[in-house]
């Protein structure tokens, strides 16, 4: 499966996004090209050589009407920054950091664009960018995200919300080129570390905040993030909603053949390198984390038991069982367990307490590792019937779906075990 990894150890801006997902196409050069025939208003894109740490990698500038801007959105607004962000990412941008930059003091005094809606965005997007129409809903989804929190934070109506800061031509340069690399590099699944959001506080026009901005926080919401001795803001707005939209599992690194790396620079100097790095490679199966929930059970019925397991899986846990168990009181008992994932622990925990009779759950968080599934349909003189495909770590199995072999042996009057020969038949 065609993997992405981004490392976020140092947190993720829009312009470090793109300059690391750059690096993995084929012609850098030609791809910059294409950004600057998109026609966004005033804007002209330039990659740059960077070196953090001793490490070489790309620094995508923005200009706006041949000036730097940052699009700090923040305090969304008008982020004056001031932002001492002292950001890593900060990067003082003078990356277009179509937020990023963070560390853009400036005042914002540029005769840039200010004030932007959502409509009027939706409208600069779909009428007048050069876009393809996925590529245009993605631009969208991730401008969504960050009104979303915007409209959270200054307790306003979405429609009411104006980008002062991520409306900013630059913030729109950056969410459209990561969303057009995406397109680019076709990846089938995109896994990112834990984000290091930095720590401390960052000034604003509307006064002192502490990191990470309250925009970023809200967007982050069931995202791992962690902290760090860095002071500064590591991780933007635009950077949090991109990761936000695109990234399918927040995780460790999986077991991933890799075949091209990426790193996209920030400006700033810190004791580590200011950037974002990206790996591009194939993994064989997929792991993840689930949380395991499980609880003893020594006054239901097996009916009850039964039907409480039912309803767990009907509600999407990925897996439901019961083992027999002594209980206290030398009472034979169940312990029942479901395996759900991380983002769905409240709504499994209230099941298990409605269910069952239970007074406590046990919670565990654990890494699983599963080959790909995918079914396929086959054609065959006996009917069409469904094979499950299980791929990965060098294995390969097929499996007649049990339903379609129950009624191919019925239709013809003979044993699963005989239908399942003559269907394997079909398969070789």
């Amino acid at each position: 499966m065609k993997t992405l990894y981004i490392d976020c150890g140092m947190g993720a801006a829009g312009d470090m996004l793109s300059a690391a997902l750059t690096e993995l196409l084929p012609d850098p050069d030609a791809f910059v090209k294409k950004l600057n025939a998109l026609g966004i208003p005033g804007v002209e894109f330039h990659k740059e050589t960077a070196v953090k740490c001793g490490i070489t990698g790309t620094h995508m500038r923005v200009l706006v009407h041949g000036q730097e801007e940052g699009e700090h959105l923040h305090d969304h607004h008008h982020h004056e920054h001031g932002h001492d962000h002292e950001h890593d990412h900060t990067h003082e941008h003078h990356h277009d950091h179509s937020h990023d930059d963070h560390d853009h003091e400036h005042t914002h005094d540029h005769g840039h664009v200010h004030g932007q809606s959502m409509h009027t965005i939706r409208h600069l997007v779909l009428d007048h960018l050069q876009l393809d129409k996925e590529v245009a809903k993605h631009v969208l989804a991730v401008y969504d995200l960050i009104a979303e929190a915007e409209s959270h934070v200054h307790g306003k109506p979405v429609e009411e919300i104006h980008f002062h800061e991520v409306g900013t031509m630059d913030a729109l340069a950056d969410i459209t080129a990561v969303c057009l690399l995406m397109q680019e590099l076709s990846v089938e699944k995109v896994i990112a570390s834990p984000v290091h959001v930095g720590s401390g506080q960052v000034t604003c026009a509307h006064g002192i905040l502490p990191v990470p901005a309250p925009a970023t926080a809200y967007i982050l919401r069931d995202v791992p993030i962690c902290s760090g001795q860095i002071k500064g803001e590591l991780c933007t707005p635009t950077g949090a909603a991109l990761l936000k939209h695109f990234v399918t599992a927040f995780d460790a690194m999986p077991v991933m053949k890799v075949q091209k790396i990426g790193y996209g620079m920030g400006t700033k100097d810190f004791e580590a390198a200011n950037c974002v790095r990206v790996m591009l490679g194939e993994t064989e199966g997929s792991t993840d984390s689930v949380l395991r929930l499980s609880c003893n059970i020594d006054d239901m019925s097996a009916e009850d038991i039964g039907y409480a397991t039912a309803k767990l899986l009907e509600e999407g846990a990925l897996d439901v069982y019961t083992v027999n168990a002594g209980m206290k009181k030398n009472r034979p008992g169940t312990i029942l367990t479901a395996l759900i994932r991380e983002e769905e622990r409240e709504k499994f925990l209230s099941l298990l307490f409605r269910l069952t009779t239970t007074i406590g759950v046990r919670e565990e968080r654990i890494r699983r590792h599963v080959l790909e599934r995918r079914m396929e349909n086959i054609d065959s003189p006996y009917g069409v019937f469904r094979v499950k495909i299980s791929e990965g770590y060098g294995i390969r199995r097929e499996k007649i779906e049990y339903e379609d072999l129950v009624k191919i042996a019925s239709k013809r009057g003979i044993s699963t075990e005989e239908a399942r020969r003559l269907l394997m038949k079909e398969l070789s």
